[in-house]
């Protein structure tokens, strides 16, 4: 459950998480645009993302997670690989980024990763990244639905933070 978000994992459908994920751009899109272009790249403290970065978490997420439910499906209980998200932010200079194709992309990925969706059938299917993480294909739906919506909160809050400094 994440207070947050108001999600829990355990009531969340795949349908409902399909419908979630779908509106998803969109709120990426509002949220990120509404921040003025030269605060995007902005961390409202050294530890804490910029609103480019979020974004490109959000793209990696549903690039990852398309990845990780085509495995679960197609393969027997594979090891899939950590998404690394402070490492990607520093090796591939997510602040240098143009926002504008980071959305197109978030598009993208997120119509992959429903299609994948579309392709399971067998949700307790399982994968790990750590030994001692089992997740089935349902939770990976889950967790990637959580993802993107957690994070169009964080892009929410990082633009009023780094607003009110100026």
């Amino acid at each position: 459950m994440c207070a947050e978000c108001d999600l829990s994992y355990a009531e969340l459908t795949i349908d409902e998480a399909l419908d979630k994920v779908r509106r998803l751009p969109g709120a990426v899109h509002a949220a990120a645009l509404g921040v003025p272009p030269e605060l995007r790249v902005r961390r409202p403290e050294p530890r804490t993302w910029s609103v480019v970065e979020y974004a490109c978490h959000i793209r990696d997420v549903y690039a990852a997670y398309t990845v990780r439910l085509y495995r679960t499906r197609t393969e027997e209980r594979p090891a899939v690989e950590p998404l690394l998200p402070d490492r990607r932010v520093e090796w591939f200079r997510y602040n240098s980024l143009d926002l504008t194709a980071v959305l197109h992309e978030i598009e993208s990925n997120v119509d992959g990763f429903v299609d994948e969706v579309g392709q399971a059938t067998d949700w307790d299917r399982v994968a790990t990244r750590l030994p001692h993480e089992v997740r089935t294909a349902r939770w990976l739906v889950r967790q990637a639905t959580h993802e993107g919506i957690h994070h169009v909160h964080d892009i929410t809050a990082v633009g009023r933070a780094v607003q009110a400094t100026g």
